[in-house]
């Protein structure tokens, strides 16, 4: 005869629970708050580092034009188109001219008067230049003939009040020229501005260009000063470059860059930093340097964005990290250094660094020294850590 053994229930539902509690423990060791954070680290070695800034512009020019007229009035007639070349000099539109033709000749008669007058004040003045000559002439000949006893005394005064009235004609005379010069002067000089303001309606190119924008059309009305037509000088386009202040150590006048535009990504054009900005960004924070082009592309376009990557001289035998294996807590920049299998904050004094992720450490680690690159979750002074050689989110 065979015995069963039937365990109570009580004793099936403890092995059950025993069971639970050791795959919760599992899972919280190996997966939950409990488990250790993955990460993968990496260590400082030496190399070479090619330090380089980047930054993001736009197309623009260092000689730029807006055209347009110095009084109010209407646009007559425009005569060229947006994309046109044109030459300095060239008439590019002109305004209604109003009434400046009249003033124009009615100026013109004017100063023509005014050198008829002058005309006539020089012969005045040489006629009592003569009068004067020969009023001084008799006044010497009566003198010697009263002392001879031939005429009258009051012959010879006569004689001398007619060499004083010659002299007062002939100032009378010159001050009449002097006069109708001066008046001639003002004249010419309303005539020269009457001109100047009929200048002023045709609208020319001040230099070589290309026009970019036609901001009126014949028949509108434009205010003094108010834009009619833009133009540009296409050797002096450049990029109009903005960089991050705290990555901006090392620029300087002269350095080499590379130029991607935006619409051809796959060129890479050369150029070279020509000018940097006095004044920086304060609310980006960012330093605005121009970089020009050593040879200017065909089909360029003003206002294009450019991506633009400054090179600086390359540092040799430097303690390398990546990029990523920096952190900042609070306003210490440091890494989390992996130490006899302990986890710690450790601040470093980071130098300069290439567009290949690297960076260089000028304080606070060396050679052979493991970092954590990236991980998991924030981590904490003797978080426990898995070293894995991939992570697939590459969270920090």
């Amino acid at each position: 005869m065979k015995l069963r053994f039937n365990p109570p229930r009580q004793i099936w539902f403890a092995a059950v629970g025993v069971a639970l509690l050791l795959a919760l423990g599992w899972v919280a060791t190996r997966s939950g708050p409990l488990a250790p954070i993955r990460v993968t680290v990496v260590q400082v070695a030496r190399g070479e580092v090619a330090p380089a800034l980047f930054g993001i512009g736009a197309v623009g020019a260092q000689r730029s034009y807006a055209i347009g007229p110095t009084v109010a009035g209407r646009v007559k007639r425009v005569l060229i188109d947006v994309g046109d070349r044109v030459k300095a000099g060239q008439l590019l539109a002109e305004m209604d001219p109003v009434d400046l033709d009249s003033r124009v000749a009615s100026a013109d008669a004017a100063a023509a008067r005014a050198r008829s007058a002058v005309a006539t004040a020089e012969a005045q003045v040489h006629d009592a230049r003569s009068r004067q000559k020969l009023a001084s002439s008799e006044a010497r000949r009566y003198v010697g003939l009263v002392q001879k006893g031939f005429v009258s005394s009051s012959a010879v005064d006569g004689k001398l009040q007619q060499e004083e009235s010659a002299d007062a004609q002939i100032a009378a005379a010159e001050s009449a020229l002097a006069s109708a010069r001066a008046d001639a002067g003002r004249l010419d000089a309303e005539r020269a501005g009457a001109n100047q303001q009929r200048m002023n309606v045709r609208l020319v190119a001040p230099s070589d260009g290309a026009v970019t924008s036609r901001d009126a059309e014949p028949g509108s009305t434009v205010v003094a000063g108010q834009t009619v037509i833009k133009m540009v000088d296409p050797a002096s386009l450049w990029v109009t470059t903005r960089l991050d202040q705290g990555r901006s150590a090392g620029l300087r006048v002269g350095l080499t860059a590379q130029i991607v535009l935006r619409s051809n990504p796959r060129s890479t054009l050369t150029g070279k930093v020509v000018r940097i900005e006095p004044l920086s960004d304060s609310a980006t924070e960012e330093r605005i340097a121009q970089v020009a082009f050593d040879r200017l592309p065909t089909g360029i376009s003003i206002g294009e964005m450019a991506e633009v990557s400054l090179h600086l001289p390359a540092v040799k035998d430097a303690l390398l990290i990546p990029n990523a294996a920096l952190r900042h807590r609070g306003a210490q920049t440091g890494v989390w250094m992996r130490s006899e299998g302990r986890l710690r904050f450790v601040p470093v004094t980071a130098g300069d660094q290439g567009l290949d992720g690297k960076v260089q450490i000028i304080d606070g680690l060396k050679a052979g020294d493991e970092v954590v690159v990236y991980s998991e979750r924030d981590l904490e002074d003797g978080s426990r850590i898995e070293v894995v050689s991939a992570l697939a989110g590459k969270t920090r």
